[in-house]
């Protein structure tokens, strides 16, 4: 099994290793493809399942960010737009072209959004995925069939990306590994200790798949935990200030009906001067995000009623039909770990959403903030501070132009150019398929448990198939087939049925609306 192979890379190490990531995540996964891919002896561990928290619970959207570029924040966008370029080139089976309309039903609304997005291809460069153009109300109609034609005085078509995150952060750790990291999930960091004479930092993590407590040694350490990097440096350090504001993003999926288009809406600004997109996603609606900040963490952060009501009162205004409260088939949340202003009273939308990276008196290496498109930079800057330090002998980044390992289930169902065809709906059901309506196999989910690290029903129904997140019933359904072959593929003295079986049905009534 690969786990056992993933445990012998670590324990084999005959004094400490150059790097040690704590969080698999989309920076911490990134951290590791960058470490190791400059030839430095990496292991990443991640204490649930890789992008088990915000980095599977994202909009999906590979982008410079236009309401950056409102905000004035230039360099932000730019950054970001080299980013979807490079992420673009490298992970062509993740990542595709979206094209977006922007509706307006105000006339001083097309040169102002117009002028707007012309910039955002200006800053684009040679990596712009395609020119904006104004469109007259028809052609709005022709691309939205279903958009609020009442008022409508036309809109721009402008391009960003999408991508499956969870997918991306599973080939991001495949990645690492095949330039010869470590990467295990169920592993837990309960202690950091640092050797000040010798210079090195011992660490003890929990495998919570053999219930064994494994001790190793490093000279690096990267903290990209996320919302939880206070937690991390609490074990290294006495912590005074949070570093961490965390905010609330909370998105609905419905039917494809609702949208019935290849281009996404982007609405500029809401009712509450927020943001808000809806998207095509396997053949489903995805629209989202609100912005909420929060006092407290946790793995499964619920939505609102108010921000429910709030994406569904936005959607009224722009689509007809709208979705109702009884049509969504999932809700999610995520939390965003936007850096702690200096000062109090900012509203976490006024956040700035760029990266810092930061050094702990004893030498760890911090990184909060930022987004997944600028997940590759943010790896960058990570790994060259700690050469800067002296933590890592000097030796260049590759990863502007590393290819991302490609499953053979993206090639057959991704979102990307590469991929064969999406994930069709209620399509018609032929061979072994074991969801109706779902093209997936029983051969599909064992390459997932044998291949993409998955090790619990949630591992395959989230965050490989995503059938939790497009349809929370038909995932409660299928839940004891996917339980019972992986006992097969596990086996019994790894493999608890009946307790991960009851663990997902607690979870997936979580992404069941309240009203269903």
């Amino acid at each position: 099994m690969w786990r056992n192979e993933m445990m012998h890379r670590i324990t084999k190490a005959d004094g400490p290793v150059d790097v040690v990531v704590i969080g698999g995540g989309a920076t911490g996964v990134g951290i590791a493809v960058d470490a190791a891919s400059r030839g430095y002896s990496t292991v990443l561990l991640e204490r649930d399942d890789f992008a088990k928290g915000t980095s599977s619970r994202s909009t999906k959207l590979v982008h410079g960010g236009v309401r950056y570029l409102a905000q004035g924040n230039v360099r932000l966008v730019l950054e970001a737009l080299r980013e979807r370029g490079i992420m673009r080139k490298n992970a062509p089976a993740l990542v595709r072209d979206l094209p977006f309309v922007v509706p307006a039903y105000q006339w001083w609304e097309i040169p102002f959004y117009y002028i707007g997005l012309k910039l955002y291809d200006l800053l684009s460069g040679k990596r712009s995925l395609g020119r904006s153009t104004y469109i007259s109300s028809s052609s709005v109609e022709k691309f939205l069939p279903t958009i609020r034609k009442k008022g409508l005085k036309g809109g721009i078509v402008y391009y960003d990306g999408q991508f499956d995150d969870s997918r991306m952060a599973v080939s991001l750790a495949k990645t690492a590994e095949e330039h010869g990291a470590a990467v295990l999930n169920y592993a837990e960091v309960n202690q950091i200790d640092k050797d000040e004479k010798a210079d090195v930092f011992h660490l003890k993590f929990k495998d919570h798949i053999s219930d064994q407590e494994i001790a190793l040694s490093a000279k690096t350490v990267f903290n990209a935990t996320g919302v939880y990097v206070d937690d991390i440096l609490g074990m290294e350090q006495e912590q005074t200030r949070p570093l961490i504001a965390p905010s609330r993003g909370a998105h609905i999926v419905v039917d494809g009906r609702f949208l019935k288009s290849r281009h996404g809406i982007m609405i500029p600004k809401t009712s509450d001067g927020r943001v808000l997109f809806a998207i095509p996603w396997y053949d489903k609606t995805l629209i989202g995000t609100t912005d909420a900040p929060v006092e407290e963490t946790n793995k499964e952060p619920q939505p609102s009623d108010q921000e429910i009501n709030f994406i569904l009162e936005t959607a009224d205004a722009y689509m007809t039909p709208s979705p109702k409260a009884s049509d969504i088939q999932s809700v999610f949340a995520g939390l965003r770990p936007l850096a702690a202003p200096e000062e109090s009273g900012h509203k976490t939308k006024e956040i700035s959403r760029g990266h810092r990276v930061l050094t702990s008196p004893h030498g760890m290496i911090t990184i909060i903030g930022g987004k997944w498109t600028t997940y590759r930079r943010m790896a960058e800057d990570a790994v060259d501070e700690a050469i800067k330090l002296g933590r890592l002998s000097e030796k260049t980044c590759r990863t502007d132009h590393l290819p991302v390992w490609v499953s053979a289930l993206d090639k057959k169902y991704g979102l990307g150019e590469e991929g064969n065809a999406e994930v069709k709906v209620e399509s018609k059901v032929e061979g072994n398929e074991i969801v109706v309506g779902y093209p997936w196999t029983a051969g599909d989910v064992r390459y997932m448990i044998r291949e993409e690290y998955a090790l619990t029903i949630e591992d395959i129904l989230s965050r490989r198939m995503r059938l939790l997140v497009l349809d929370a019933d038909r995932a409660l359904k299928i839940a004891p087939e996917i339980g019972a072959m992986l006992q097969e593929e596990l086996g019994s003295e790894v493999y608890d049925l009946k307790a991960d079986l009851d663990a997902f049905k607690a979870l997936a009534k979580k992404y069941r609306w309240k009203s269903l």
